[in-house]
């Protein structure tokens, strides 16, 4: 049946079967399917876990899934997001209570476990650690880059407070003395702060991605802010160690390099991600090994709220649960 094996709801099928799709959810959940006698029903708003989908590379994350509640989930990377893909799903981020639940799972299985990818948080490392003792640990990389393209994002955005500061101050003066304020702008129209402010997504790209357009732009906003254009420097440094090194001695000693350099530049915005190479540069290089990345969980995530908007929010999170784990499961 469409509902045992899509992620879609009942009334979108009224269209193309000309029936009532809430009484068709009705029978569904009441009659034709196995939720009344489902053997996880009692704990799952709680957790479930389904170690028959355990592979050799894990990963770990959290989402939320209504009013904010937050829920851990591991899932396979060989499935491929598809059918076998879900692990474990279990209510909050606090390890000791996620750890209970996994241990239950027998260790032999546990132990088969070679690689899980993670995000940064404290909690998933215990966790990894304490569950799957044989498993090489690989922050993703994309949270260490994220981390480098928020300390560039925060330098732009305190420029773009004095750029505003600036032209209300000037505003205010032109109308004190009855002048008319006209902004100054750079060649390619951009005041100060048009330019600040429209300069936000080229920074997340790399040059080469960057529109005509994008590129005057930069230009003009990296010789008024040298800062920038050095920060913008490090980030897209850290981007080319990540996309182009294959050896993890090498990725080693550039990211070394790379370490320092943000200690010499003296940018204040930097020092979280530099005290999180310090701690975690074991995790980060053995991104270098296999080139594993958390995207899996990243996009089995996004089908969890996709599949929530379809449903048109959560009122029962038991039945929810039920139909992610006979579709995911």
């Amino acid at each position: 049946m469409y509902l045992d094996n899509y992620p879609i709801s009942s009334n979108s099928l009224e269209k193309f079967y000309h029936i009532n799709g809430d009484q068709l959810g009705r029978q569904y959940k009441e009659h034709l399917s196995d939720y009344n006698s489902w053997a996880q029903r009692s704990h799952a708003d709680d957790w479930m876990i389904f170690p028959k989908n355990i592979g050799s590379c894990l990963s770990i994350d959290e989402t939320s899934l209504s009013n904010g509640e937050l829920y851990t989930i591991l899932t396979n990377k060989a499935a491929r997001g598809k059918k076998g893909v879900l692990v474990a799903m279990i209510k909050g981020t606090r390890a000791e209570d996620v750890i209970e639940v996994l241990k239950i799972i027998p260790l032999r299985q546990r132990r088969k476990v070679t690689e899980i990818t993670l995000d940064m948080a404290g909690s998933m490392g215990q966790i990894a650690r304490q569950c799957f003792p044989k498993a090489t640990r690989v922050i993703d990389r994309f949270h260490v880059q994220k981390l480098a393209l928020d300390a560039l994002q925060e330098i732009r955005i305190k420029h773009r407070w004095n750029a505003i500061d600036e032209e209300t101050n000037a505003r205010d003066n032109a109308k004190w003395d009855n002048k008319i304020y006209t902004p100054f702008r750079f060649d390619n129209g951009d005041t100060k702060k048009q330019l600040l402010a429209r300069s936000r997504y080229l920074l997340f790209k790399s040059p080469e991605k960057w529109s005509q357009s994008q590129k005057q732009r930069a230009k003009i906003l990296f010789a008024q802010y040298p800062d920038l254009k050095k920060a913008f420097g490090l980030t897209h440094d850290l981007r080319l160690i990540f996309s182009k090194t294959k050896d993890k001695a090498v990725a080693y000693t550039k990211l070394a390099h790379w370490y320092n350099k943000v200690t010499d530049s003296g940018f204040r915005s930097f020092n979280s991600i530099s005290a999180t190479i310090h701690t975690h540069y074991r995790e980060i290089l053995n991104f270098f090994e296999n080139r594993s990345t958390n995207a899996s969980a990243e996009s089995f995530n996004a089908k969890l709220k996709a599949f929530r908007a379809t449903l048109r929010g959560v009122s029962d999170i038991k039945y929810f649960l039920f139909r992610v784990a006979k579709i995911f499961a």
